[in-house]
């Protein structure tokens, strides 16, 4: 997006890649900026895990200024091709008669795939290892050597996996069919109706941003991925436009805030 919103505000824009934390890295600079729409930054839903599992110094609603809820890119139930299961409703029985013995990877305590194994294990009532590694990466290399018997990947580094026959996909997490995947049920459709993961991508700025400026940024930023190259593109990472207004996104911000605390909760997940 960097050059295009660079001509769109007549100004140039500078991408920096701050690593570390789940991301947390990123947000807390951004937040320590000021809230004049020359600093944002785009982060995943570990902007809301991270800081209720780790000490953070910043509430991801109350230090933030909304501007788009970008996109959600859908995880994907996929199953080492070695085990003898073919559905949703398969692996289900599976692991009621297998309490305990299968293993999931994640890249990392409180990401959207641990969250999808922990939501899953819950709504079926089931009992699974969850097995975090430092990154998608090398969960996906093990389930594919048999390490591991199942993931909840995320669809932009699991496709080019189920594409190769790497690994066998059962159904995706998202409430709907997706678009790069259409012959894959959701979980809701294939066994747990009300099923739905996915982890979102979203444009954040420091609170008290005017509304005006998070509108501006809005409005830009949602012209160039709505383009047909930018729309194919998401596509073509797994993932698919959200858009609406900072108010919209806003809204969501404060109800998954209150979903994934319960969650987090219930589930009992620290980040030791």
């Amino acid at each position: 997006m960097g050059p295009p919103l660079a001509a769109a505000l007549g100004q140039s824009v500078v991408i920096e890649n701050r690593s570390g934390g789940a991301g947390a890295a990123g947000v807390v600079e951004t937040l320590r900026a000021a809230p004049d729409g020359h600093t944002f930054c785009i982060t995943i839903s570990t902007l809301i895990t991270a800081a209720l599992l780790t000490r953070q110094p910043y509430h991801p609603v109350d230090d933030v200024t909304p501007i788009l809820h970008l996109a959600n890119v859908a995880n994907i139930l996929v199953v080492n091709k070695a085990l003898p299961v073919r559905s949703v409703a398969e692996l289900i029985a599976h692991a009621k008669a297998n309490p305990g013995r299968l293993a999931y990877g994640s890249p990392g305590i409180g990401t959207s795939v641990h969250l999808s194994g922990e939501m899953f294990q819950q709504a079926a009532g089931i009992e699974m290892v969850h097995v975090p590694y430092r990154g998608g990466g090398p969960a996906l290399a093990d389930l594919v050597g048999g390490q591991l018997q199942l993931m909840f990947g995320n669809a932009s580094s699991t496709l080019p996996f189920v594409r190769a026959g790497q690994v066998r996909a059962l159904a995706v997490t998202a409430a709907a069919r997706q678009a790069y995947a259409p012959e894959l049920p959701t979980i809701a459709e294939a066994a747990i109706p009300g099923f739905a993961v996915a982890e979102w991508y979203a444009v954040i700025g420091p609170a008290g941003m005017p509304p005006a400026v998070a509108a501006r940024l809005n409005r830009e930023i949602l012209a160039i991925v709505g383009t047909p190259e930018g729309r194919a593109r998401l596509l073509e990472l797994g993932s698919e436009i959200v858009g609406g207004s900072p108010a919209d996104f806003g809204a969501f911000l404060r109800a998954e805030m209150a979903r994934t605390e319960a969650l987090i909760r219930s589930a009992r997940i620290t980040a030791d």
